[in-house]
């Protein structure tokens, strides 16, 4: 049991829920700046044991407050963590997810403080992890101590280890464990909320397919002076392919994807230029609303290319250049279909008879839920007494393959996708943070959710 503590049954109503989460949340504070100092950057393997690290004070964070505690991996996946509270008998059990990998920092120069040392400035707390998706751990930490480690209904925690590089064992991690994450209630906190103070259900999620695209003109490099005019180059023919991945309004023309329906949330331009950090006189891409834009359709990204640095140029026309291609996939389409999609428009789209090859890469699929039902009821109910308002159902543009592989896992469950996070989080970026006060707000939610969970059964 927690210290401090005086919960004896785990069964709390009314105003007792928040003030239990309050009383804790000093101590989850702590143990959260101590998971932000673990690099634990799943990509870099060099990092492994920094990955291992944080699996193990995970671990520990949940063995003391009484579960059933397991790390568990499959072949070539990163440790995940796995903690158990027995349902008490009739309840349901409630599965909560999050991740302890984080992203690479990118340039430490651009971080106002280190990347692990939690800072905090103002309302927030700044750190790699700090809200993507570490607070996720803190938060369901915190609603566990709470309760005194005795929930109102079961409760299965799953810190994953590998979703920052795409979750590319979590079918095999599915299909070994399945029978220790079934659970009624699925809540997978690694989303954010519309913005600080307006809390959100994430309902729809775009889907990814990427590729890279190597152009071949010349078997080596030729003088630019004595060839050009006549020869082209590989660099300019590969920009003239990518040039038409966009028609003139900067909508995909990539034939076959598929647009979902406009959500109903209203999203201003300016708020979204805003958050964006857009430069003056710079326009949107495509049409429709901006929610419409990064919520429901299509979007097409050119990521990198390989071609010489600017420092290193001659006057030589280049014989070889390649690029990698994101495309983001509308709910409802399949990512399948669409990296072959976009593969054959790559293919067919080469200008003045160059030879084009295309890897494809990696494929994750949509996600759009029903969002109806008791579990989603108690959610709603829960985040407007957290937040003293309505929440609201909003999209992410970004792409959480493994939504869509719990969905198909486990099919009679409701799936919740939550997190603490806002638009000025910058996750993936430079000085990523998470704001204490939306911290606090998730944390009373989630644990007010499960005692409606369990009141409603």
């Amino acid at each position: 049991m927690s210290p401090g503590m005086g919960v004896r049954c785990g069964f709390m109503t009314g105003p007792e829920v928040p003030d239990a989460v309050r009383r804790v949340l000093p101590d989850v504070r702590k143990d959260l700046d101590a998971l932000i100092r673990i690099p634990s950057v799943s990509a870099d393997p060099a990092a492994a044991g920094e990955v291992e690290r944080s699996a193990e004070a995970t671990a520990a964070l949940f063995r003391v407050e009484g579960a059933e505690v397991e790390i568990l991996r499959v072949e070539g996946g990163r440790p995940g963590v796995l903690a158990r509270f027995p349902a008490p008998e009739g309840q349901p059990t409630a599965l909560l997810y999050a991740h302890h990998d984080v992203q690479p920092t990118g340039d430490p120069a651009l971080w106002t403080s280190p990347p692990f040392e939690p800072t905090e400035r103002g309302e927030r707390l700044y750190g790699r992890g700090s809200a993507d998706d570490k607070a996720g751990i803190a938060m369901h930490l915190a609603v566990i101590r709470a309760y005194a480690g005795r929930p109102p209904v079961g409760v299965t925690v799953f810190v994953e280890g590998e979703e920052e590089i795409g979750s590319p064992t979590l079918s095999a991690f599915l299909a070994a464990h399945r029978d220790k994450l079934a659970a009624d209630v699925i809540v997978l906190a690694d989303s954010a909320n519309f913005d600080v103070g307006v809390p959100a259900l994430t309902t729809t999620l775009r889907g990814l397919a990427d590729c890279e695209v190597e152009v071949r003109v010349l078997d080596h490099g030729v003088h630019s002076g004595v060839y050009g005019g006549a020869v082209p180059d590989a660099l300019t023919a590969l920009c003239r392919l990518l040039a038409t991945l966009h028609d003139d309004e900067g909508n995909v023309a990539i034939k076959g994807l598929v647009t979902a329906p406009a959500p109903e949330v209203d999203y201003p331009e300016e708020r979204f230029r805003q958050e964006a950090g857009i430069l003056d006189g710079v326009q949107l891409l495509g049409t429709g609303s901006v929610a419409e834009r990064v919520w429901a359709k299509p979007s097409a990204s050119v990521l990198a290319i390989d071609a010489p640095r600017v420092a290193d140029a001659s006057n030589t026309l280049i014989p070889v250049a390649r690029a990698k291609v994101s495309v983001r996939l509308a709910p409802g389409d399949d990512a399948n279909r669409a990296l072959t999609a976009l593969a054959e428009h790559l293919r067919s789209h080469a200008p003045w008879g160059v030879q084009v090859e295309v890897r494809e890469g990696d494929a994750g699929q949509p996600y759009a839920a029903t969002a109806e039902g008791p579990a989603y009821t108690a959610a709603r109910e829960a985040f407007g007494e957290a937040w003293g308002r309505e929440s609201v159902d909003m999209g992410i543009g970004g792409t959480i393959p493994f939504i869509a592989e719990f969905a198909a896992a486990f099919p009679d469950a409701a799936i919740l996708v939550t997190g603490a996070g806002d638009p000025d989080s910058r996750a993936h970026g430079a000085d990523e943070s998470l704001h204490l006060g939306e911290f606090e707000r998730a944390c009373v939610a989630e644990a007010l959710l499960l005692s409606k969970l369990a009141a409603d059964h």
